[in-house]
């Protein structure tokens, strides 16, 4: 499936934005899924000072703002090709080892609730893959999709326990679950073409557990499916503060608005 994407963040303050740094993560990689035919990376308000790719082979870009901007806009534009891979997206790549997706972290790390979890699905029959697919679905069935019901530093317990979340929420537990069934589990954020819909208020994000045999395969709990060709991933980490698209500093004391205006269409 081919997709064109366009992701604008505008950014405004109410005051001269007297400095401030952002790191962003909005570049797709060509890979087993995916391969990118164009893309344009456009900033308006900043500068950028360096790229490179992290630890978790994410393009990276860092940039400064000190010229007292009221406004900052970053577009990230371009054509991708996709394939069904059944979810799979297959061998580990990256600087950072196997081994560093089985450990905790804040956002993930796991409680009783998650550990109730992960024993439901542990006691149930069949191999590795069929226990993953167990755990998204009950991921899904526990944790109703509910906007603004959490936020960025809501932890997977903390949305276990209310019952209520969106992608990030669901891919936090089923990392942490996945984990503590001994699997090597990590974050992915990027984009889902919906269904009869180009415009969106968000990227998407789901999970992956690595199964010896296959590498890593997919796990959205939020739609209850492996990734397909509607997916375009950008970028993975052990859990969001490792693959969010924006994130930075300031100083000064200008209020921020932010306006986010997303179209994946076919």
């Amino acid at each position: 499936m081919r997709l064109r994407i366009s992701h604008i963040s505008e950014y405004s303050y109410d005051a001269p934005l007297f400095y401030a740094l952002q790191r962003l993560r909005l570049v797709p990689k060509s890979g087993p899924t995916q391969t990118v035919t164009e893309w344009s990376l456009s900033i308006e308000g900043a500068r950028e000072e360096v790229r490179y790719d992290d630890a978790f082979d994410n393009d990276t870009r860092l940039l400064s703002i000190n010229d007292e901007p009221h406004r900052i806009i970053v577009t990230a534009s371009g054509v991708v090709d996709t394939v069904d891979a059944n979810g799979i997206f297959g061998p580990h790549r990256g600087l950072a080892p196997l081994w560093l997706f089985r450990q905790p972290t804040d956002l993930s790390r796991p409680g009783q609730g998650v550990a109730a979890l992960a024993e439901v699905v542990g006691e149930g029959e069949g191999g590795e893959i069929e226990r993953l697919h167990a755990l998204m679905a009950l991921v899904r069935e526990r944790v109703a999709y509910t906007v603004g019901a959490t936020n960025a530093v809501t932890t997977a317990e903390e949305a276990l326990a209310q019952g209520q979340g969106v992608c990030q929420d669901h891919a936090h537990i089923f990392i942490s679950a996945a984990r503590r069934l001994g699997f090597a589990a990590r974050y992915v954020s990027g984009y889902l073409r919906l269904d009869g819909a180009d415009e969106q208020t968000a990227s998407h994000a789901w999970a992956e557990a690595y199964v010896e045999g296959l590498g890593w395969a997919g796990f959205d709990s939020s739609n209850g499916i492996s990734p397909d060709e509607r997916y375009v991933r950008v970028a993975c980490g052990r859990d969001y503060r490792d693959a969010m698209p924006v994130m930075g500093i300031r100083l000064g004391q200008a209020e921020e608005r932010l306006a986010v205006r997303i179209t994946v269409e076919q």
